[in-house]
């Protein structure tokens, strides 16, 4: 699974903070960023109100099984007899939870490293040599070894998709640093007395924002394919809760009985992987505008 690292481009300096704001405004009023997060918006919500359109539990069985679509069950029933609509809204909760939380974790903690090594050469030489590291496993083989260690699970998933993102953002955040420090407005600051940690918390990081939430949105889509990968080969989430990739593993062997038990779940990979980089091909064009 490739992973890329959005590069910070040379620009004029910007009032403080004016960067972020300016590629969200430009970005989101894009029509690409607004059809993609129309898709993304629906499904969410769509996997968070679950109960309300379904009424089958996603783990109750049944005598039921291998139903086509149709009838009382919109995509049919799996080999156990369970409504397969409802295991794919609750699978959608999965990546839900996978993106909101995973996601700004590793951003987080990635920035805050970056932040670390533009103020300390030492911590810079150190870091960089781990993000080079850390960069050179693909997300399933750092899936496989986070598995490894805590075992299979949402846990497991969450760790790697967190773990995927830090080296990501910790090489952006360091760029971003490096390139602002050097501005005249940064030298303004500095011969006004303001302190190294003031200088890139208030004014250098708000300037090297953009970059940042453009990889954002690369990496909601990185993490929808992460959950997806680590499930579909059974060291993510574990059956009988409902995933996209563990349906999509359950659903090979039974093609020919249910065509829908495959269709389901991979509509909606697609639709949350295709919305996702709708808004960052949108929020990219917002950078590039500047």
């Amino acid at each position: 699974m490739t992973q890329g690292v959005m590069e910070t481009p040379e620009r004029a300096p910007v009032k403080k903070g004016a960067a972020g704001r300016g590629v969200m405004r430009r970005g989101l009023a894009t029509p690409s960023a607004r059809i993609g997060l129309a898709i993304v918006g629906l499904l969410y919500l769509a996997g968070l109100a679950a109960p309300l359109l379904t009424g089958y539990d996603p783990e109750a069985q049944s005598a039921h099984a291998l139903l086509k679509a149709g009838g009382g069950h919109l995509l049919g029933t799996d080999e156990f007899g369970r409504d397969i609509f409802s295991r794919v809204l609750y699978g959608i909760r999965t990546d839900v939870l996978v993106t909101l939380v995973a996601v700004p974790i590793g951003a987080v903690t990635g920035t805050a490293l970056g932040v670390l090594c533009g103020a300390h050469r030492v911590v810079d030489l150190v870091l960089q040599r781990f993000f080079d590291v850390a960069l050179a496993f693909t997300a399933l083989i750092l899936g496989v070894t986070v598995a490894a260690i805590a075992g299979p699970g949402t846990t497991a998933v969450l760790i790697t998709v967190a773990g995927v993102n830090v080296p990501l953002f910790g090489r952006i955040a360091r760029d971003a640093v490096m390139t602002e420090r050097d501005r005249d407005y940064a030298v303004a600051a500095t011969i006004a007395g303001v302190g190294p940690g003031r200088l890139l918390l208030r004014h250098i990081l708000p300037n090297g924002l953009d970059a940042l939430i453009v990889q954002a949105a690369l990496s909601l889509s990185l993490a929808v394919f992460v959950e997806g990968a680590m499930s579909f080969v059974g060291i993510g989430v574990r059956p009988p809760a409902p995933s996209l990739g563990s349906l999509l593993r359950s659903s090979a062997s039974f093609l020919n009985a249910n065509p829908a038990y495959a269709i389901g779940p991979m509509i909606a990979v697609t639709l949350l992987v295709v919305g996702f980089n709708l808004v960052a091909d949108g929020l990219g064009k917002g950078l590039l505008r500047r």
